[in-house]
């Protein structure tokens, strides 16, 4: 496959414009977003990504789970098409970037390649997939999760939010639900643009992430049940504090982290305490526990070792406590041929690079299962991410699209 030349690179300033465009949508609080998915705004969203998509000259493709699908021609009609996108959907106090910039540096690759008249064997389509985030419906990558067949349709529809609506009826409300089997795309390769959503490569001092690992992660709530009582009247040696013995956990949670460092990292994520009242010894707690790491044997060691620290815990202090496995994946290692293409690429250009593991989950994890896949990542200031203060300079944006335009571009083969 014959290289693009160092000298094709994306329009930078409109790229930057459409960030900001889209950014409009769904405004946060604090300068970011809350553009959840399946949300008025999410359709919203959706709709100007669609329009932009049309006038680039693609045919919008729309699935049973709501993952849009831009078209654009190939001059081979057998050849399989290559897939390259994110996702749409932020966190409830997200930024402007996360997800965004994969999607709308898919479609700014295609408008560079209108610029020019590029044609490429391979079709390209740039691809939003829905509810990335997880945090209205969870899990997290469920719409690609579904793609990669990891979850059912049907599972996924009967999801529902904190008010009881379901994934598949909000689906049908904003008028987002596709006829399209879902899953039945096969791909020539799938690449995804990513903010690094970390501090490494702004640390570093590079331009270029290229992803070579995911980590793998285990989601484990913990219950914790001890008694409620009167803060004042409950003699210390009286009392069974859930709360307490919660506190007892997380720091073994960080211990066992911190035993397996620098390539594994622990924490509790989600904390539930009842009854949250201020003059109330709690009697039950619920939280969530996060070990994540490139190696699935670490995985499994960390979560046994907390088990076995939790339930002594609990018996020393005189409570009960239950886990329950709620979620999670494997590692990933993603395609070396798609590796080796972005950092090829980054290499073309000129820019510095170096190779990351993900820490953070990302629709590519699941595609990997199904195609040839691979991730390219630009910094983002003090590695904020999940957060309203997200941010990332033009110049990181323009670096991570021109690498993909790159890598895409020798995947997909140019003609002429």
């Amino acid at each position: 496959m014959a290289a693009p030349g160092e000298n094709l690179k994306i329009n930078p300033d409109r790229l930057w414009d459409s960030l900001m465009e889209m950014a409009k949508i769904g405004p946060g609080v604090a300068g970011g977003n809350n553009r959840q998915t399946l949300t008025d705004e999410d359709a919203e969203a959706r709709t100007l990504f669609q329009r932009w998509c049309e006038d680039a000259g693609c045919v919008m493709g729309l699935d049973q789970m709501g993952n849009m699908f831009a078209h654009r021609e190939g001059t081979d009609p057998d050849a399989l098409p290559v897939y390259v996108g994110s996702h749409l959907d932020t966190q409830p106090t997200g930024g402007k970037y996360d997800g965004v910039l994969g999607v709308l540096g898919g479609l700014e690759l295609l408008r560079t390649m209108n610029d020019l008249g590029i044609q490429t064997k391979h079709p390209i389509v740039v691809t939003n997939w829905t509810n990335e985030e997880g945090t209205r419906y969870a899990p997290a990558m469920l719409s690609s999760g579904v793609f990669a067949g990891i979850h059912t349709q049907d599972w996924a529809y009967e999801k529902t939010d904190a008010k009881g609506l379901s994934f598949g009826d909000e689906l049908e409300r904003i008028g987002w639900r596709g006829e399209e089997e879902v899953g039945a795309r096969k791909m020539h390769a799938f690449f995804e643009l990513h903010i690094e959503q970390g501090p490494i490569l702004e640390a570093e001092g590079k331009d270029i992430g290229v992803v070579t690992h995911g980590q793998g992660l285990s989601w484990t709530q913990v219950t914790v049940t001890g008694k409620d009582a009167h803060t004042g009247s409950t003699p210390m040696p009286m009392r069974k504090n859930a709360g307490l013995g919660m506190a007892r956990m997380l720091e073994k949670v960080d211990e066992i982290a911190w035993s397996y460092a620098p390539h594994a990292v622990g924490a509790a994520g989600h904390i539930e305490v009842f009854p949250n009242s201020r003059n109330v010894i709690p009697g039950r707690v619920v939280f969530t526990v996060d070990f994540r790491s490139p190696d699935l044997s670490v995985i499994e060691d960390m979560e046994a070792r907390f088990r076995v620290a939790g339930q002594k815990i609990a018996d020393d202090m005189g409570l009960e406590v239950a886990f329950e496995k709620v979620g999670g994946f494997d590692p990933v290692a993603f395609d070396e041929g798609c590796v080796t293409a972005i950092r090829s690429a980054a290499e073309r250009l000129g820019y510095s690079h170096m190779d990351l593991i993900s820490g953070a989950g990302h629709d590519a994890c699941w595609i990997n299962r199904v195609a040839p896949t691979a991730m390219v990542m630009c910094p983002c200031i003090d590695g904020l991410s999940h957060n309203e203060a997200e941010e990332i300079t033009k110049e990181w944006a323009k670096a991570g699209a021109d690498v993909l335009l790159h890598a895409v571009l020798e995947t997909a083969e140019i003609v002429g």
